[in-house]
């Protein structure tokens, strides 16, 4: 495979040994993979970083159905949550750190609850007063 960098958004040789742990190897004794792993992970990186939908994707990466086949597999089975724990724990351990944190911060303000709280905060169903079951605009004969 050509490891020119085509983009910012490629991985380079240290990045993709980083990556290649947990993205997942093509199935034995099913077809051969079309494309490379490297190359699915790099135009997922630039749909990412560039913004642009599934299908402007430049033509020199794999095609846009492909690409978003196995970004929708890879958050099925869990690949990128694995990705970013692996990650995070690499960048704790480089920083000195242990590898999972140790205690979680949880901020008040962003979870609101209502003012007043208790039955205020609850609105009564109540049955329509209306002749007709369509609107209540409608006069009945």
């Amino acid at each position: 495979m050509d490891t020119t960098k085509r983009y910012p958004t490629d991985l380079t040789n240290a990045e993709w040994a980083q990556v290649a742990r947990v993205i997942p190897a093509p199935k034995k004794g099913g077809r051969p993979a079309k494309y490379e792993r490297r190359e699915i992970t790099n135009a997922l990186l630039y749909i990412t970083r560039a913004g642009c939908p599934w299908r402007m994707m430049p033509r020199d990466l794999p095609p846009w159905r492909i690409v978003y086949w196995y970004f929708m597999q890879w958050k099925k089975d869990g690949t990128f949550d694995r990705l970013m724990d692996l990650l995070r724990g690499d960048l704790r351990v480089a920083e000195g750190r242990n590898r999972q944190p140790s205690a979680a911060i949880i901020d008040t303000q962003s979870v609101r609850t209502t003012e007043r709280g208790g039955l205020t905060a609850t609105t009564a169903v109540r049955g329509s007063t209306a002749a007709s079951v369509t609107s209540w605009s409608t006069r009945s004969a």
